[in-house]
C-alpha cells in the first residue's frame, strides 16, 4: 500500500503529459486539415476579390466541424504573395494539466501553393 502511494501520483503525471500530447497532435492534424483546405480555395479563386473570405470562413468551419473545443483563440489569416496563395491557423490547445497554468501549446499551420488560373493557349499570358 505504502508503494502505491507514493507511485501513483507519477503514473497520473504520466498519464496526464499523454492525454495533453494527444491533444496536441489531434489539435495539430485539425489545424492542418484546415489550413490544408482554406488553401485550397485561395489558390483556386482566381481573380476575384472576395478569395480571402471564402478561404478564411472555410479553415474556420472545419475548426469547428471536427474540434471546435480543442482549439481555443483560432485565427484564421489569408494570405498573398507574388502568385502565391494560402491560408495560416493559429490556435491553443486545451489544456488538461491543470498543474502548469503557464504550459500555452500554441499551434500554427501555414499552407499554401501557386495561385490556380487559366492561361489562354494563344499567348496572351495573365490569368482570366
Amino acid at each position: 500500500m505504502v508503494e502505491f502511494a507514493f507511485l501513483m501520483p507519477i503514473v497520473l503525471v504520466a498519464v496526464l503529459v499523454i492525454v495533453q500530447m494527444t491533444l496536441w497532435f489531434h489539435g495539430r492534424q485539425v489545424a492542418d486539415a484546415a489550413a490544408r483546405e482554406g488553401a485550397r480555395i485561395a489558390r483556386a479563386g482566381g481573380m476575384s476579390s472576395g478569395w480571402r473570405g471564402d478561404a478564411e470562413e472555410r479553415a474556420k468551419k472545419i475548426v469547428n466541424d471536427v474540434g471546435p473545443e480543442l482549439l481555443k483563440g483560432v485565427t484564421v489569416t489569408a494570405w498573398e504573395k507574388n502568385d502565391q496563395r494560402g491560408v495560416d491557423v493559429r490556435g491553443t490547445v486545451v489544456q488538461v494539466i491543470p498543474l502548469l497554468p503557464k504550459l500555452t501549446l500554441t499551434i500554427t499551420s501555414h499552407f499554401g501553393g501557386p495561385t490556380e488560373c487559366f492561361r489562354p493557349d494563344d499567348g496572351r499570358g495573365g490569368c482570366e
